[in-house]
């Protein structure tokens, strides 16, 4: 067995709230061989992915490229490249798709607009299958391209709309994922799991065995909401949104902490009260603390073993019930 799957199975850490963060995503379609930093290391051109890292800078928009699954010749390969946005915040998730000659085109789009969930009909809608999108990017974390390439190829030979991705954050999770629109995502998973994944997707449902959290929220969100969703069996996506988050432990000092995922968040013992609220106006203050005591894990496989930081639910409070319209409005 590889080092990576004993790494997975082996791994007490826990996948909750580890999502990468985006509420939305711009995807372009780029053949070829990936290095680390792929939007500057492919043969996207460089100048293309720099500039885009830059556009989409506190935007709330994330860029990654994709591919087919399959080989991928050290080649320039294609004239057309399929791009889509999604945006993956509740009641308001959509994706739209085009195609372009020059992923140049990109540098057009209004990534403020589109980062508030607004398209503007831009392109065309996209109403094929829901979308999955599979880490596979070995020089990131060669996991993911040995756990991640035969579960997008599997999929892909089973009729799923499945697609390699560069980077989702996240790595030590391998095979590690996401399913558009809803946002949510994955790790450690197998086929089936995935299958169950896109079949929910169909419905408007999430499955929240292995779930990372929706990408839509930072992490306390993210933990809030799979807590509740938890506490009520509710597995409708847009069923539950998280409508404020306050801050009432602040870092005791100046270090910062990084968070599995690849985000930092300051202070070992930080705390936020998340409020939650469901779409037939019940609400739920979530406690959440942001905590140093699991075993060390690495950042990535393979990696040496890190200080840990994990988000823990202290407590779930129902609070009175807010107007419908209300719980319906809120964060879109």
């Amino acid at each position: 067995m590889s080092t990576c799957a004993t790494a997975s199975r082996e791994s007490a850490e826990s996948l909750t709230a580890t999502a990468a963060t985006a509420r939305t995503w711009l995807l372009i379609e780029q053949t070829g061989p990936w290095g680390a930093q792929a939007l500057t290391n492919s043969h996207l051109d460089p100048d293309v992915g720099r500039s885009l890292e830059a556009a989409v800078e506190g935007t709330g928009v994330r860029v990654a490229l994709i591919r087919r699954p399959g080989r991928h010749a050290d080649c320039n390969g294609i004239s057309r490249h399929r791009m889509f946005l999604a945006h993956t915040a509740p009641g308001r998730s959509w994706i739209r798709t085009t195609t372009v000659s020059d992923p140049r085109a990109a540098l057009g789009l209004d990534f403020t607009a589109l980062g508030a969930g607004e398209h503007h009909s831009l392109w065309e809608p996209y109403i094929g299958e829901p979308l999955v999108l599979v880490c596979t990017n070995g020089k990131r974390d060669r996991c993911c391209a040995l756990l991640g390439r035969p579960l997008a190829a599997e999929l892909a030979a089973g009729g799923a709309e499945a697609w390699e991705v560069t980077h989702i954050g996240g790595h030590r999770f391998s095979p590690t994922l996401f399913v558009l629109p809803f946002g949510y995502a994955y790790g450690r998973v197998s086929a089936p799991l995935v299958k169950e994944a896109v079949e929910a997707a169909r419905d408007g449902r999430i499955t929240i065995d292995h779930c990372r959290g929706r990408s839509a929220w930072d992490r306390p969100g993210q933990a809030a909401d799979l807590a509740v969703r938890e506490l009520l069996g509710e597995d409708r996506a847009d069923a539950l949104d998280v409508v404020r988050t306050d801050t009432v432990r602040p870092e005791p000092g100046p270090a910062n902490t990084a968070l599995p995922g690849g985000s930092a968040v300051t202070g070992a013992s930080s705390a936020w009260a998340v409020t939650v609220a469901h779409s037939d106006g019940r609400s739920w203050q979530v406690t959440v603390e942001q905590r140093a005591d699991g075993a060390a894990a690495p950042a990535s496989c393979g990696a040496p073993l890190g200080p840990p930081a994990r988000m823990a639910v202290v407590s779930i409070d129902a609070v009175n019930r807010i107007p419908r319209r209300t719980a319906q409005a809120v964060g879109s």
